[in-house]
């Protein structure tokens, strides 16, 4: 055959348009030809003006939308494939109809139409015209197009992308949940937005410490802010009691960690739970090759280890952590067993040790007023309760500058509770003698304390949030004043977050 100049290829490449003879260039969006792109449109019954804007795609919108008609309530294909698509080193054969439902393979087939054919107008005319008739069968046969299509995503498998081509065919295909990842990518490229938001659901509702960084991380890439709030919820409830107990810890983006941290939802059983889960999480981006969750003891050591110069945070390899250690509330660690290890392991700087120790130094000698505490929400004192199944009450105690509360959640039936606070004295029947043998006991009557009690549990995918407003209440010893208001919830998740949030302002 003899090789075209490339100056004449261009209109050699000529698009028929309707019944005439007319024509236009079809690499070019719009070549000017006013009334051989009318003609076209009135062929496919497409809008005008709209095809004046971007022809092509109105175009495929429009077949997209006579395909779907009649694929409503049609069984599967079974005869012989109009196109053979290359992708992944495989070929797939699929059926016109089908392939109409996604864009890409619609574009990626009228390119090929224009490139394959003398009148690759009349062929697609002949097509619509037989779906609109009905009679896809009875279609005269056309040359079988081979088209093909790039990937570079890893996380798209051969069997992920067959599950996105067979949901061309099915209303609705089986996800296995080990491909999500990979089926959202193909639905992606194939912009299969039906099946895209299918993985979407399917990963908020799969939410895992071995599947959080990767589902996370795919919100992000595709800007899915329904999913990455939904990591981000799930974690503000797991990150302590889940995620600080198992090695999938080390996979949380630091990102994704700095937003939980300062999130006012965050469940914690107390400070220093979480300053103990945020210790393993920089332990374990040191040391790679560990691959079990270290013991506490474990950590304290490996940070003992580093120079004593300076504190762990003003190293360099501490500095870019220290908006992460800046959101925790370290004076909410009170037990003395517990700050002489913050000062022990040297991983903060001595400033804030200073400011901590002095804060709990003017508290107590001013009968526990929190001077320090500016703002409520960002600074108050957090306690929390996971109440599980198998719980009918559920309780724990907590000693504060002299002052001791039980918080406590009660089940009344399978779907009723109620969390409260109140205050009991050291010599109570039953008061852990370990609580107040080496710490302060006040022996003031009163105590002004401003509180909040949040309840939060997961059902049917959504997250169900019950809280008592901030109330100001003095506590006494005896009843009504020595208990606080209860949160009263109604649910049938389980488990329940249930956290407790006070301050002791002046009094």
């Amino acid at each position: 055959m003899k090789r075209l100049h490339p100056q004449h290829r261009a209109r050699l490449e000529r698009r028929m348009v309707g019944s005439t003879n007319r024509w236009r260039f079809p690499r070019e969006p719009f070549s000017g030809d006013l009334l051989g792109l009318s003609q076209m449109c009135k062929a496919l019954d497409v809008d005008f003006e709209e095809a004046l804007k971007n022809p092509d795609r109105s175009c495929i919108s429009q077949i997209q939308k006579i395909f779907s008609g009649h694929l409503k309530n049609k069984t599967i294909q079974t005869g012989e494939a109009d196109v053979i698509l290359t992708c992944l080193g495989s070929k797939w054969e699929l059926h016109q109809p089908q392939l109409f439902q996604s864009e890409t393979l619609a574009k990626l087939y009228l390119m090929a139409l224009a490139q394959g054919t003398t009148s690759p107008t009349k062929e697609l005319e002949r097509l619509l015209r037989a779906q609109l008739c009905g009679n896809v069968k009875e279609r005269h046969p056309i040359k079988k197009m081979i088209i093909s299509l790039k990937i570079n995503d890893p996380l798209i498998t051969e069997v992920a992308f067959a599950t996105a081509l067979k949901d061309l065919y099915l209303s609705e295909v089986e996800i296995n949940m080990d491909d999500v990842l990979g089926v959202l990518a193909s639905a992606h490229i194939l912009q299969l937005n039906r099946l895209f938001q299918r993985c979407v659901v399917m990963m908020m509702n799969g939410l895992m410490p071995n599947t959080i960084k990767d589902f996370y991380l795919a919100g992000c890439k595709y800007k899915e802010e329904p999913l990455t709030t939904a990591c981000e919820k799930w974690l503000e409830m797991n990150l302590v009691p889940l995620m600080g107990t198992q090695i999938h810890l080390r996979k949380i983006p630091q990102e994704l960690l700095h937003k939980v941290l300062r999130s006012p939802r965050l469940f914690t059983f107390n400070e220093f739970h979480l300053l103990k889960t945020l210790l393993s999480w920089v332990f374990l981006q040191l040391n790679h090759k560990i691959q079990t969750v270290p013991v506490h003891e474990t950590v304290l050591a490996f940070f003992n280890s580093f120079p004593k110069k300076c504190s762990f945070l003003d190293q360099d390899t501490g500095q870019s952590l220290v908006l992460l250690f800046l959101c925790l509330r370290l004076h909410g660690i009170i037990r003395g067993k517990n700050l002489e290890e913050l000062r022990h392991i040297n991983f903060f700087p001595e400033s804030w040790l200073i400011r901590v120790t002095a804060n709990h130094y003017h508290a107590l000698e001013s009968g526990g007023d929190m001077a320090h505490v500016k703002d409520f929400t960002t600074q108050a004192m957090r306690f929390g309760l996971l109440f599980n199944q198998e719980y009918t009450t559920h309780s724990e105690m907590i000693a504060i500058y002299g002052f001791f509360f039980e918080i406590k959640g009660i089940k009344h039936d399978t779907t009723s509770y109620s969390f409260y606070m109140q205050r009991v004295r050291h010599t109570d029947s039953g008061f852990p003698s370990l609580l107040g043998e080496h710490g302060p006991v006040s022996l003031r009557a009163e105590r002004l304390v401003k509180y909040e009690i949040r309840a939060q549990t997961l059902v049917d995918g959504k997250w169900q949030e019950f809280r008592t407003n901030r109330i100001t209440q003095k506590f006494g010893f005896v009843k009504p004043s020595c208990k606080s208001h209860a949160l009263k919830v109604q649910t049938v998740g389980i488990p329940i977050y249930a956290s407790f949030s006070f301050i002791f302002p002046i009094s």
